[in-house]
Parts: structure tokens; sequence; C-alpha cells
């Protein structure tokens, strides 16, 4: 059984580093994944990157947010997990 693995990404103002970051998940062997970014509020490009990049891949959702924190933002992103996560909580 291949299970499907939830990556979970805070993203705040990280414009200069999430092509290079989803790119380094993209390119992993295992294909079996969504890659959920957590846009907390960012006030650069971020936003409309993380936008960008779901409508590039279905494996990747976007939930944009007040600012926060990366805690909370980490959180929001488990609460839409596909799963449930037995690590986690």
């Amino acid at each position: 059984m291949n299970e499907k693995l939830s990556v979970i990404i805070p993203v705040y103002n990280a414009e200069k580093y999430l092509d290079r970051c989803v790119l380094s998940v993209l390119r992993q062997t295992y294909r079996n994944l969504e890659i959920i970014l957590v846009d907390d509020g960012s006030t650069d490009n971020s936003s409309q990157m993380c936008d960008t990049w779901s409508e590039r891949d279905q494996r990747i959702k976007v939930i944009h947010k007040k600012n926060e924190g990366p805690g909370v933002a980490r959180n929001t992103g488990l609460d839409t997990i596909g799963g449930v996560c037995n690590v986690c909580r």
C-alpha cells in the first residue's frame, strides 16, 4: 500500500526561497504526496507564488491566513491533511 505523505510548509515572506523549497519536495522519488503551503500573511510575493505553484501541480494546496506565527501555520496545515496524523499530535 502506497500511503499519501503530507508535507506542510509554513510560508512567510519567503519569496527568495519558496521555489527552491517546493522544487526540493517535488523532486523526491516518492510521488504519492500532497504539499500544503500555508501562507501566513506574507507581505512580499510569496502569496502569489504559492497560488502559481498550486496551479502548476494538483498535489499542491494553498491556505492563506493572517500572520500568527509558524506554529499556528503548521497546526493549520495539520488540520487540513487528508488523513489522521498518528505522529504529530
